[in-house]
This record gives structure tokens, C-alpha cells and sequence, in this order.
């Protein structure tokens, strides 16, 4: 079984950047569809951001458009989301979740994903 880890949350102050990186322990990687999901305290999870397993196909929430870039390298079996300008209701923590799936399709719903990693703490301060 394919085990997702991600690392790169952390504190930081509203306007600023952080990357999250999404690491994963399986051959069949770059098979997957990719996104990221947030869950904040008392809150549904929520999708940020989707890649297909080209990455040449990308979904992101209204709420992280022009702030948030997702991308992935294969060679690296790693996702990344890059995380501009933040604000302090991006505080969550933040999930890695995939879908094997070799085509475009992409879904905002969590429950197609089958693979999560364990999450990864975004806390931003105003």
C-alpha cells in the first residue's frame, strides 16, 4: 500500500508563503491523480487544489485562485502546493490525497480519493 507524507506546514504571518510537499512511498505515483484537501477546526474537509497525473490538468477552489499554484514531479513521486500571499482563514490542516486514475478527471469530492496522508498543520496569524 502506497503511504502519502506531508511536510512544510507551519506559523506564518497573513500575506506570507509557505510550500507543502507531498511525498509518496509507491512505483505507481505517477499514476495518480493529486490534490489537496484542508479541514479546519469544526469544518468539512475541503478541496484547494487538484493535478491529473500529467499535470497537465489542474482544479483549484475560488477561494486559493491566484494564490495557490499545485504541481508535481513524477521523477520525485512528490506534490507540491505553493502557497502565496496568505490569509488567516487558510489556517487548517492541510491533506495529500490520491486517486489512481490515467486520465484528466479530476473531482472536488474527497470520498474519490482512496489514498490520504496524514496532514500537515497551516496555521496563519493576523
Amino acid at each position: 500500500q502506497d503511504q502519502l507524507v506531508e511536510s512544510g506546514g507551519g506559523l506564518v504571518q497573513t500575506g506570507g508563503s509557505l510550500r507543502l510537499s507531498c511525498a509518496s512511498s509507491g512505483r505507481a505515483f505517477s499514476s495518480y491523480a493529486m490534490a489537496w484537501f484542508r479541514q479546519a477546526p469544526g469544518e468539512e474537509h475541503e478541496i484547494v487544489a487538484a493535478i491529473s497525473w500529467t499535470g497537465s490538468t489542474t482544479y483549484y477552489a475560488n477561494s486559493v485562485k491566484g494564490r495557490f499554484t499545485i504541481s508535481r514531479d513524477n521523477a520525485r513521486n512528490a506534490v507540491y502546493l505553493q502557497m502565496n500571499t496568505l490569509k488567516p482563514e487558510d489556517s487548517a490542516v492541510y491533506y495529500c490525497a490520491a486517486e489512481p486514475n490515467r486520465s484528466q478527471q479530476l473531482s472536488e469530492g474527497r470520498n474519490w480519493y482512496t489514498l490520504w496522508g496524514q496532514g500537515t498543520q497551516v496555521t496563519v496569524s493576523s
